[in-house]
């Protein structure tokens, strides 16, 4: 794989401080499958679509709008992405991650992922949702493959806790004081686009995944390779491959991230609003 050179990610930076004045986010938010409505709450919000900004790809995933909203939200100063990059589009890891250094250059220090998953634990019903404790990536190739490059983060980073403890349990207070029920589970990534088997199900019920998606887990590494704190919450909208005697669609996916927007959204902004406070607003 190819290293992206990091003038690149510097020119991509550059180009988004110009439009963003005094403006700078202190949270990414990655929105999965028919979760980007939350940017639709933002205060000022400014959009960016990604092929206005050098060197980023086009998301061409199906409930992706595939652009940068930056503004306020319940007190911090955000870059919410609606709409992201997968492997199965065809894009390198690089590609995929690349976001996530720009926004990291732009002055993040913390990142909020989220995804719509199938749900592989047979004691939770689908419209489930899970805190990230941890993930399990199968995928041979990795984000990180190729030259290091140092203004990141080091050659080889430590991945006991890519998702930060203080974060989960801060959304485990959230979820408990506003009455969301939710569980604290492992996502096990997988490259797709097509749906698991049965049987890689129940193989990944035995290594001891709760939930399985094609998304999330790339940016979680890169962020954590740059010193990023990270939150990742899953939307569990099905049940995964050979649960039930249905197939899977990508309609059902949707319908069940619709479906549970509302306890979603407010398990977000209620960790938003718990974080912190903003300051510098966005060119008028």
């Amino acid at each position: 794989m190819e290293t992206i050179p990091f003038a690149h990610y510097q020119e991509s930076a550059d180009y988004l401080a110009a439009r963003l004045g005094d403006f700078r986010p202190e949270v990414l938010l990655i929105l999965g499958s028919g979760l980007g409505y939350l940017a639709d709450q933002m205060e000022e919000p400014l959009a960016v679509p990604y092929g206005d900004i050098p060197h980023f790809a086009r998301s061409t995933a199906p409930g992706h709008a595939g652009r940068f909203v930056f503004g306020t939200l319940r007190g911090r100063r955000v870059a919410v992405m609606q709409g992201r990059f997968h492997y199965y589009e065809g894009y390198t890891f690089g590609q995929v991650t690349y976001p996530v250094r720009v926004v990291r250059l732009l002055g993040a220090e913390t990142m909020i992922v989220t995804n719509a998953a199938g749900c592989v634990n047979l004691d939770w019903p689908a419209g489930t949702l899970m805190v990230m404790d941890d993930h399990i990536k199968l995928a041979l190739d990795s984000p990180l493959r190729g030259e290091n490059l140092p203004q990141f983060g080091p050659r080889f980073p430590d991945s006991s806790q890519v998702y930060t403890p203080t974060l989960r349990a801060l959304a485990g207070q959230v979820a408990a004081e506003q009455g969301i029920p939710v569980e604290h589970g492992v996502y096990l990534y997988m490259p797709g686009p097509q749906y698991e088997t049965p049987a890689e199900i129940r193989a990944a019920r035995l290594l001891g995944a709760d939930a399985v998606g094609m998304s999330t887990v790339p940016e979680a590494v890169v962020a954590g390779h740059a010193g990023m704190q990270v939150l990742g919450i899953s939307l569990l909208t099905n049940m995964a491959a050979g649960i039930l005697d249905t197939p899977l669609s990508e309609e059902e996916v949707l319908q069940s991230a619709a479906a549970g927007r509302e306890k979603f959204s407010a398990l977000v902004l209620g960790c938003l609003e718990r974080m912190g406070s903003a300051g510098s607003a966005l060119p008028g």
